[in-house]
This record gives structure tokens, C-alpha cells and sequence, in this order.
């Protein structure tokens, strides 16, 4: 059966609460469940940022339903927020998980305007593994490419305790266990390598500003942050580490969104500064 996004997308009901929106939207054929997304706009206007938002699970789990109070939260500011789905291992590499992510964002980019967003103002956000993969679009500019898509339409990157930015590192830090298991996802140390966003940083390639959000007191996604916000700061892109406090790996995600989470509060001062020249 032709693949005819727009006519699906119209046909879905509304969110019964605002905001409003989509969900369950396909983005790539062939169509496949978990090659979907979740589109929340605000009510009202056109020119909206976008947020992409990216979720966790280990590169084998989650759910683009898992986004707590991050909808309400982006789109009250302003915010189209958009949540997407994609395969995982071992059905794919996460490499092909990258390629899920740029078809994704390539959907919303086509389709920005008809709720109300800027298809070339697309923040990318991600937690756990979905920060690695946020990371890695931000910087191996070959997916978006491969999209005939320019990394210049992603106006800003806000990984969230990731813990895989420099892949070998991360395996040269764990127990033998988990090494194992991360060789089993990342393959050999050339993919190892090709995974990492720390590969990928260079001049030139209009890498957008990160802010790093990781636990404060977690010594590998600390590490793992510093590292990528340093590789960063070494070519001239604008990049942060930000130690959130208080926090695990669990609550650094589910209290996204949060008004008086502090964050939170450092994610819209990052965008807000970004979008000022707006």
C-alpha cells in the first residue's frame, strides 16, 4: 500500500487534552510500529521551535510514550514537541537506529508547518541511549546527509546523562560484564570508534551548541559528558557539561519539565539564548 504521510497524519484524532496533536504517525516506509512519532503543538501559531526528543532504554527498550511532563512543559513555552520511535538491537545496528532518527527528523521537517513549527529550528534531545543517538546526529552529519537534510537546521543538542559519547572509553572504564555488553551492541573498535560522537567533532561542520545535562555525582556519564563538551570546546563549538544534583539517571529524565526542577531551568536559558536572535 502507497505510503501517503499527510493523509495519515490528518486522519488521526487529536490528543483529548491539550496540547494538541498527533501520535502514532509514520515516518518512513516500510511503515513499521515502532518507526513512529508523537507530534504535541501548542494551541495557537505558527514559527514554533521544534524539540526532538529522543528516549532511553538501552538501545533495546522505551517508548516514545514515556515523556512525563515534557509535552505540557515545551509547549507552554512556545515548543513543538515531537517524540519518535525507532527499531532496536539486535533486530538492528545502532547505526540503522541513527538512520531511524535522521528519517524521523526528516519527516518533521517536511511536515513542521502544518503544526505550526519552523522545520530549521529543531533543538534534538535525547536520555540514556537516546543521548548517545541525539549526540551522534549532532555530529556525524552523514545520517542527516543521507536525508539530503544540513546539520544547519538543528539549532541546538541537549544529550541527557549519556554514558557512550566516546564509546572505547566507556568500555575501558566497566567491568568486564558490561564491556561485553556494550561490544555486543557497538561491534568491533572501528564501529566502537564510528559510534561515538566524540569521533565526529570537527571545525566546520556547523555542529550546533550542546548543553550536557548528566548526573552530578555519576563518575561515567560525568566522564562521559566532560569528555564530549571538552572535544567540543576544542574546535570553537559552544558546548556545556551541566552536573545536575540530586539526581539519578532515572530522575534526571522524569523530572524534565519540572518548574522548579533547575535542569530544566538551564534547558530554556540554553534555548532561550539560542533563539534570541529570533
Amino acid at each position: 500500500m502507497r505510503f501517503i504521510p499527510l493523509l495519515l497524519l490528518v486522519s488521526f484524532p487529536l490528543f483529548a487534552e491539550e496540547p494538541k496533536g498527533r501520535r502514532d504517525v509514520p515516518y518512513a516506509e516500510p511503515v513499521h510500529e515502532r518507526r513512529t512519532l508523537d507530534v504535541y503543538a501548542p494551541a495557537e501559531g505558527k514559527g514554533h521551535p521544534v524539540v526532538f526528543w529522543i528516549h532511553g532504554g538501552g538501545w533495546q527498550a522505551g517508548d516514545k510514550k514515556e515523556v512525563q511532563l515534557k509535552p505540557k512543559a515545551f509547549t507552554d513555552k512556545g515548543f513543538v514537541f515531537v517524540a519518535t520511535n525507532y527499531r532496536f538491537f539486535p533486530t538492528v545496528t545502532i547505526g540503522e537506529m541513527a538512520g531511524d532518527i535522521a528519517k524521523s527528523i526528516r519527516w518533521v521537517h517536511d511536515h513542521a508547518k502544518e503544526f505550526g513549527g519552523d522545520p530549521d529550528t529543531i533543538f534534538v534531545m535525547g536520555h540514556s541511549a537516546g543521548a548517545q543517538l541525539a549526540a551522534l546526529i549532532c555530529t556525524d552529519d552523514r545520517y542527516l546527509k543521507a536525508e539530503k537534510l544540513p546539520l544547519t537546521i538543528i539549532k541546538g543538542c541537549v544529550p541527557v546523562d549519556g554514558d557512550t559519547y566516546d564509546v572505547p572509553m566507556q568500555i575501558a572504564t566497566v567491568e568486564e560484564r558490561r564491556a561485553t555488553s556494550y561490544k555486543k551492541k557497538f561491534g568491533d573498535e572501528k564501529q566502537q570508534k564510528e559510534l561515538s560522537p566524540v569521533t565526529h567533532v570537527a571545525k566546520g561542520k556547523n555542529i550546533p551548541p550542546f548543553l550536557i545535562l548528566h548526573v552530578a555525582d555519576h563518575p561515567e556519564t560525568k566522564a562521559q559528558s566532560q569528555r564530549l563538551a571538552k572535544a567540543l570546546m576544542d574546535v570553537g563549538t559552544p558546548a556545556s557539561a551541566y552536573p545536575a544534583e540530586g539526581k539519578n539517571h532515572g530522575t534526571i529524565n522524569s523530572e524534565l519539565g519540572m518548574a522548579d526542577d533547575k535542569p530544566t531551568k538551564a534547558l530554556f536559558e540554553f534555548a532561550d539564548k539560542l533563539l534570541k536572535p529570533r
